[in-house]
């Protein structure tokens, strides 16, 4: 069942003296096996979706929410028994920490979210101080995962795991094209996820051997107007290449007057952020959209279970397109899988016995490409791969690893003029 989340009263009914004597002699039996769970196995598990549905991110919080709409159909036909209840963080840190709160007040015996790694880190600190387990679906601050929290599972790429296989892509990409810029530039958003990647590329950078120069960082507010005397700025430098870290909205802006002011460098490339690939993208931009390329962890097309998810999200959503959506749907499903399979196994939706079961997590009937979903002790998923997606046809499509590639690569890029 799905609710969008509300203030209500708890039902509830009485026990008998007996019945109470009859539950604690239970309890005490399953103790005596070291596990006494709060709730009987047939409990459905409330897993509280926290996301910014409206606000500066609302496109992105939108896109995920599909993942968690679907989620209770597909995870009843595998035998999980999952209630969604969905709170939006209007793109706000402190409603996600008071979302949080409201969430885990209701009812919520775990949270899933906040694809912003501000809002995540709000509800982290909330998570950490009730003890209770948060899943996150999207956000790459290194931080997250590295304050000692007890309560917080990431099945989602660090910072410093997006650029450092981002830019190994990036050689793989020049080596399979037979073309390699000589100097690049790097055009990000000032918050919380973007300056996160600028450190990180700043740390790694030195130490990967590009084949390029990085001549320039440049930040830019994803809440300006426009982007014209960022993308001037980053056109006078005469890189060869545009690296970027983008939401949907600003990366509109970027295009939009990179055509404006006919700037065209051999490429542009992210590593690992959003905006490239989302549907909005390919819907505003048309043919502008086409040929740029996210660096990321992608869903596996052959995989049975994106096959059921792409067959519910179809059913349910019929006019809009799966491959628009499926990475923030895939990466919200694969939160709300992580938790089902760790309250399955632990028998209880009872926080310690869910924060055991999700270290134990190894997860390999899943959406994205790469080994099965495990945590080390801090929470993290260490094992996640990347591929190299390029827009066709205002498609996103594998074109590395050769291996899994849809398309060959496309670099350089046309002009903008030279677009079909």
């Amino acid at each position: 069942m799905i609710n969008d989340h509300k203030n209500r009263s708890t039902g509830g009914f009485a026990l008998t003296r007996r019945q109470l004597g009859q539950a604690a002699v239970a309890g005490g039996a399953l103790a005596a096996f070291g596990r006494a769970p709060a709730f009987a196995q047939n409990t459905t598990l409330k897993v509280g979706v926290l996301l910014p549905r409206s606000g500066l991110l609302a496109q992105a919080g939108q896109a995920c929410q599909r993942g968690a709409e679907i989620a209770p159909a597909v995870l009843a036909e595998m035998g999980y028994k999952v209630e969604v209840m969905s709170a939006d963080t209007e793109s706000n840190v402190d409603v996600a920490r008071s979302r949080t709160e409201k969430l885990i007040n209701d009812g919520a015996n775990v949270i899933v979210g906040a694809f912003d790694s501000g809002q995540t880190a709000a509800a982290a600190q909330v998570c950490e101080q009730r003890g209770v387990p948060l899943v996150m679906n999207i956000a790459a601050a290194d931080r997250l995962t590295e304050q000692g929290y007890k309560t917080v599972f990431r099945n989602f790429p660090t910072s410093t795991m997006l650029v450092s296989n981002g830019l190994a892509l990036m050689k793989d990409l020049f080596a399979a094209t037979g073309t390699t810029p000589k100097s690049a530039v790097f055009l990000h958003a000032n918050d919380t996820f973007g300056m996160a990647n600028r450190q990180a590329l700043d740390a790694l950078f030195p130490t990967l051997n590009m084949p390029f120069t990085l001549v320039e960082s440049i930040s830019y507010d994803p809440k300006a107007q426009d982007l014209a005397v960022e993308v001037a700025k980053a056109k006078a430098t005469g890189a060869e290449l545009a690296i970027v870290t983008t939401r949907a909205n600003d990366a509109i802006m970027l295009v939009r007057e990179m055509v404006k002011q006919r700037w065209e460098p051999k490429g542009i490339v992210s590593p690992g952020s959003p905006g490239l690939y989302d549907e909005q993208f390919y819907k505003v931009l048309g043919k502008y959209a086409d040929f740029a390329m996210t660096n990321l962890p992608w869903y596996d097309p052959k995989a049975a279970m994106t096959k059921r998810v792409e067959a519910a999200f179809k059913k349910q959503f019929p006019n809009d397109r799966f491959e628009g959506y499926a990475f923030n749907v895939a990466f919200t499903f694969e939160a709300i899988l992580i938790a089902a399979d760790a309250f399955k196994r632990a028998g209880s939706a009872e926080p310690a016995s869910l924060l055991a079961a999700l270290r134990e997590t190894n997860l390999t009937d899943k959406m994205m490409v790469g080994p099965a979903i495990k945590f080390d002790a801090k929470g993290q998923n260490t094992q996640l791969v990347s591929a190299c997606i390029q827009n066709h046809n205002q498609r996103p499509t594998v074109v590395l690893p050769k291996g899994s590639a849809e398309l060959d690569p496309v670099f350089p890029a046309p002009g903008w003029g030279k677009r079909a």
